[in-house]
């Protein structure tokens, strides 16, 4: 993982809690009408706003983490938290469902786009505290034909594996 990652992660998570006005912008960077209002702060970190493929997950995970609120990054994987908001786990025809259309996304927007959904939901089942750092990683290079496969089939592998419970975490 990138130590630029790391970094806009602990900055994101250090605005929120500091200014709430970064706060109130950050949590409307995923809507496409009001993401501009979150510029101010991205652009504060190095983030190019003319590259959509860089722009959008900065945004995407800026966003949640404005709305989760955490005091530090998490450790849990998307694949694994979007099976633990479905009683049957990776056995629900929901969760399935959930990560099939992810996994049939073709471009860094289409990916933000279902993602934004999905960290709601998973933050609505009290869920996983998520490695927004890997994430973002994945999402900055979703838009690399080589890497995308690789990315999908990671995703796809932490849903269906084995998974212990992690420290911190309640099933």
């Amino acid at each position: 993982m990138s130590e630029r990652s790391q970094k806009f992660v602990n900055y994101i998570i250090q605005r929120v809690q500091a200014h709430k006005g970064d706060a109130a912008a950050l949590r409307r960077a995923d809507n496409p009408n009001t993401e501009y209002q979150a510029w101010e702060v991205l652009a504060g970190f190095g983030v190019k706003l003319d590259s959509e493929n860089e722009r959008l997950p900065f945004a995407t995970i800026a966003a949640d983490i404005a709305r989760v609120k955490p005091t530090v990054n998490g450790k849990g994987q998307i694949g694994q938290a979007i099976a633990r908001c479905y009683e049957d786990g990776n056995q629900s025809e929901q969760a399935k469902a959930k990560l099939r259309r992810l996994l049939a996304c073709d471009s860094t927007s289409e990916a933000c786009r279902i993602f934004r959904p999905l960290l709601t939901l998973i933050e609505s089942k009290g869920g996983t505290a998520l490695d927004y750092a890997k994430l973002l990683e994945d999402l900055l290079w979703f838009s690399h034909d080589e890497s995308r496969q690789r990315i999908k089939a990671k995703w796809a592998q932490n849903f269906y594996g084995k998974h212990t419970v992690e420290e911190g975490e309640n099933e």
